[in-house]
């Protein structure tokens, strides 16, 4: 990747020219979103047409050994009309997954029972506590979503009061099992398997459908399907493997969907004019779903989300919806105290950024954490009082620094941890909050020493603002679902006039960009700039349409902007700096100790040059490199 030097706090590492590949002209996709493709590693024909159009799912009997067992038991407690739990989390994975078999073992003659812990007082996952109630209650058979495999006390328990028990998790496993009757984990599909990606929700869906396929129940699959497609965005899953396949089923079916509670949730985030597609349940769905188990009780997403009554529906959507407005406005006032903080420090900030305060909710610092780390391209940990002299921390962090591994490393600090690269969290006690930041201040300080400091801006492709028609943007939709693992398109346009700037309610920033003839709408949501914008900037940009009083227009949802480097750019390239300026159709570098290469010259959209030294492959690459930092190549 290509290192330039940038605006304040910022990064930017462009991508090398893109090669064309006449072989993948055929396939209806311009040469920007072949670039995309070609630099995520599709770079074949094959591998692009099983993108566009993934392969059916496998019978998944063959990829899950216990999956007959577990089948064969719960169509025994449907056609008894035997109580089950369903044990989720207060996740949206395990809200959605919970309410997928509640809803699909009510059509199909059980009687399921939603069994999620408390967020504040129980903590994640089955705990003895709730094996010993509900079967104090008479359940004779639990399923657990999204959680199981690591609660061996809870399923010794089980065990021993003779519950049968049947575990759905994606979590790691442990080395030795617990007891269980049956176990459905990706971990536990044969190598390469297109399950490996399921979430929670997923493994929930591949036994809810197997059953009601023994059934023949249409609307046990038709529900199950649009809940996958809920709580497998809300999750953040990799949109790989049959993850992909099912979301492009599903997707298309959402805005009818047949459940209640969709159709309620859909009406009070004002979609009933839009198309329902990855994006919009990502940020309009998911985040009503999820305040919730941030802020209230999951199980009023279970009821939301299968009971068959309207009514009922919409007043449980309008309680998601208050709690939305709740979480927003907390977030946004524990992110003013974060930021007070952090900005008091000054040069002196760490490169761990720690923050506890008593009253901050348990329930939203992991998002306020991942704003952190948006707005200064640092690892962040927020902790929160959880009374007995312990905190209770949510951690997020920039790509390059694995929380999962930062913690392990602390294990000694702290009371118990977990996570993964991206994210995590722990407990520790108070007295020991100082000797762990100084911990995490170490590993971090090693971790910029080679990553660099700010925000890292990664563009994928470079266009040229009379390129955005929609015709771009239906290309574009050819490569719908983005998510994890396939993420939207970064996009980035070079040289940029700055016609118009606008700020708008809730600090947002709009701005009408320009090149040559050619206008575009730009928007920058919560905008941190805090400069003054020059006349001409370089823009890095997902590309989004925008849907307002009945009209539809492309805007750019700005990821970063800085002030265009014209003909002029500095690279950096294995440790030296180059400084680059156009000349003609020509290029001049010049290395920091002054010495010139000029008559490097640029011939339509290749490079030519007719210097002696151009031939050398790493004046070569450096010439690429200028090209594209200049927006002279794709």
């Amino acid at each position: 990747m290509l290192l330039l030097s940038a605006a304040p706090e910022q990064r930017w590492q462009l991508p090398v020219p893109a090669v064309p590949n006449p072989e993948l002209q055929s396939l209806g996709l311009c040469e920007p979103l072949l670039a995309v493709l070609q630099r995520r590693g599709l770079g074949s024909r094959e591998a692009i047409e099983n993108l566009l159009e993934p392969a059916e799912a496998p019978d998944p009997a063959k990829h899950f050994p216990d999956l007959k067992t577990a089948v064969k038991r719960l169509r025994q407690a449907c056609k008894g009309g035997e109580a089950v739990a369903i044990c989720g989390d207060y996740d949206a994975d395990g809200m959605t997954s919970t309410a997928l078999l509640v809803g699909v073992l009510q059509r199909l003659g059980a009687a399921p029972v939603a069994a999620i812990p408390s967020r504040l007082d129980d903590g994640y996952g089955l705990n003895s506590a709730m094996v010993e109630r509900l079967a104090g209650e008479g359940i004779r058979l639990l399923v657990t979503v999204d959680n199981g495999i690591a609660a061996r006390e809870a399923l010794e328990r089980a065990k021993a009061l003779d519950l049968d028990v049947v575990l759905t998790d994606h979590h790691t496993l442990p080395a030795e099992h617990p007891p269980y009757l049956a176990l459905l984990h990706p971990a536990c599909t044969p190598e390469g398997s297109p399950y490996r990606g399921l979430a929670g929700v997923g493994l929930a869906y591949v036994l809810a459908v197997t059953l009601a396929k023994a059934f023949r129940s249409e609307e046990g699959l038709a529900m199950a399907l649009d809940l996958f497609c809920i709580g497998t965005i809300a999750d953040m899953a990799p949109l790989q493997g049959v993850n992909r396949r099912w979301l492009m089923d599903g997707l298309p079916r959402l805005k009818a969907s047949a459940l209640p509670g969709l159709q309620a949730l859909q009406q009070l985030a004002g979609l009933d004019d839009v198309p329902v597609d990855a994006s919009t349940v990502g940020f309009q769905i998911a985040p009503r779903i999820n305040a919730v188990g941030r802020l209230g009780d999951p199980e009023l997403v279970v009821e939301l989300l299968t009971t068959t009554d309207q009514e009922r529906a919409l007043d449980l959507a309008r309680e998601c919806e208050a709690l939305n407005r709740q979480r927003r406005e907390l977030c946004d006032a524990i992110e003013a105290e974060a930021v007070a903080l952090v900005d008091a420090d000054g040069a002196q900030r760490s490169p761990f950024l720690l923050l506890a305060q008593s009253h901050w909710h348990h329930g939203v610092i992991g998002i306020v954490a991942a704003r952190l780390v948006e707005r200064f391209g640092l690892p962040a940990a927020l902790l929160a009082s959880e009374g007995d002299g312990r905190l209770r921390a949510s951690v997020r962090a920039p790509k390059g620094f694995a929380v999962d591994q930062a913690l392990q490393q602390c294990s000694a600090l702290l009371e118990r941890h977990g996570g993964h690269p991206a994210a995590g969290g722990f407990t520790v006690l108070a007295e020991r909050v100082a000797a762990l930041h100084e911990a995490l201040n170490g590993m971090a300080a090693v971790w910029l020493t080679h990553q660099g400091s700010g925000l890292v801006v990664e563009p994928e492709a470079l266009l040229q603002l009379e390129q955005i028609d929609r015709g771009l943007w239906q290309q574009l939709q050819r490569l719908e679902p983005f998510g994890i693992g396939h993420p939207t398109p970064i996009f980035w346009s070079s040289r940029c006039r700055v016609t118009q700037q606008k700020e708008l309610r809730g600090g947002h920033l709009q701005l009408t960009l320009g090149q040559g003839d050619t206008r575009v709408r730009a928007v920058a949501w919560r905008w941190q700039g805090g400069w003054t914008l020059p006349q001409h900037v370089d823009v890095a940009y997902r590309l989004r349409l925008n849907r307002w009083q009945g009209e539809e227009r492309l805007q750019l949802e700005l990821v970063a902007l800085r002030e265009s480097c014209a003909d002029a750019v500095r690279l950096q390239r294995q440790g030296r700096t180059y400084w680059v300026t156009r000349d003609g159709d020509g290029l001049v570098i010049r290395n920091a100790a002054g010495d010139e290469l000029r008559g490097l010259a640029l011939a339509g959209e290749g490079l030519s040059a007719d210097h002696p030294q151009a031939n050398h492959p790493y004046v070569q690459a450096l010439v690429q490199d200028a090209a594209m930092a200049l927006g002279l190549v794709a």
